[in-house]
């Protein structure tokens, strides 16, 4: 049974204004209000395209604006925080916009696409006093938070091996395959190997590596089309991990320790069954963690930071570590060398109780837009 991680019933609903309407935003983020109402509602909606603004602003009876009115949107009294969706290349832009106009921000993953954007935003929103929440819905997962909490108590021994596989064939054309919005397989999937390596070892990598390849495959002008990767860590562990927008769909990884191994399938998707695997003194055990909703937890958290005045777990910070490393992985594809990380002092990491159960819902009707796996 999960250990529910909010104890007492909200005071208020901090009301959120969804900015970015595509799949993701669609799919998961707008239904998961529903599931968040103890203390979250959706009170207004920022769109670069019309007809998803107003079909899906009919469809929740709330207010909708365009990108150049965001001020507008954020202006209105009842806009308390934003859900930034947009392309990653433009996160740091809205995440700053918000934070001057006093509202709090809960941005997607990766939270910028260069370092310097990442401090631009965690300076933004200390200069106004907002939370800033990068939004890694797996921190609230219970198949992810279990398998932290197993290594942290040694189930597996002394954690030594992380390996991990994510592809998928991705559909043409999309925003993922283009550079000047942020594209690429390291920063669209690579983000969750990385950040499932850090929350597994419970530390930073040092050193990283990393090949990336494009492939004869015309979806593949802009952005590479597989990464393969190799970070160190302190203490002699080791991380691997492969990604890919050109191959058949697989969300794996595995931790090896000094007695035991520990496996998760389907590990990083928001839809469908996450299977584990936990061998421990010569026993094998093996289960599942069925479909849930897995941004109401995250949309229950982030209020109750804004509600209590809290810094939230994952925060800028836990979203620029990760930034860090990415961009170092791209340097090591260019140069064929491995880079060296400077040391990263991180002192909070996801715990079990940060899980939340909410029930999966169901699809909705999408407006303009299509899945990026086939």
């Amino acid at each position: 049974m999960a250990r529910k991680r909010r104890t007492k019933k909200a005071t208020r609903q901090v009301g959120y204004a969804v900015v970015g309407l595509g799949h993701f935003a669609q799919d998961a983020i707008l239904p998961a209000f529903e599931h968040a109402k103890d203390n979250s509602k959706l009170v207004a909606l920022v769109s670069g395209d019309p007809e998803k603004a107003r079909e899906l602003g009919e469809r929740h009876g709330v207010p909708v604006f365009d990108y150049d009115r965001l001020e507008e949107c954020l202006a209105l009294p009842e806009v308390e925080a934003v859900y930034i969706a947009v392309p990653n290349a433009r996160h740091a832009e809205f995440a700053v916009r918000a934070a001057k106009a006093g509202v709090h921000v809960l941005c997607e993953k990766p939270l910028a696409i260069t370092v310097e954007q990442c401090r631009e935003m965690i300076r933004a929103c200390e200069e106004s006093d907002v939370r800033l929440m990068t939004a890694y819905r797996l921190h609230f997962e219970q198949a992810n938070l279990t398998a932290v909490e197993a290594v942290r108590e040694g189930k597996i021994g002394d954690p030594r091996m992380f390996t991990s596989t994510f592809t998928f064939q991705i559909n043409a054309p999309n925003i993922r395959l283009e550079r000047d919005k942020g594209g690429g397989v390291l920063w669209d999937i690579g983000v969750y190997c990385v950040n499932a390596a850090r929350y597994l070892f419970r530390a930073e990598p040092v050193e990283v590596f990393a090949f990336c390849d494009k492939g004869k495959d015309a979806r593949f002008t802009e952005v590479e089309e597989a990464a393969s990767v190799v970070m160190r860590f302190p203490e002699g562990k080791l991380a691997a991990f492969n990604v890919s927008f050109g191959s058949e769909a697989v969300a794996t990884y595995q931790v090896v320790g000094t007695e035991g191994t520990l496996k998760l399938d389907n590990a990083y998707e928001y839809k469908g069954d996450i299977r584990w695997e936990l061998m421990s003194e010569g026993k094998t055990r093996k289960g599942k963690v069925p479909p849930r909703d897995q941004i109401a937890p995250e949309l229950l958290a982030f209020s109750d930071c804004v509600i209590e005045g809290q810094e939230p777990e994952p925060n800028g910070w836990e979203g620029l570590a990760d930034v860090r490393i990415i961009s170092a992985l791209y340097e090591s594809a260019r140069t064929g060398q491995p880079v060296r990380l400077e040391p990263f002092e991180k002192p909070r990491r996801p715990t079990k109780e940060q899980e939340e159960h909410r029930p999966a819902g169901d699809t909705p009707e999408l407006i303009n837009v299509e899945a990026p796996s086939q």
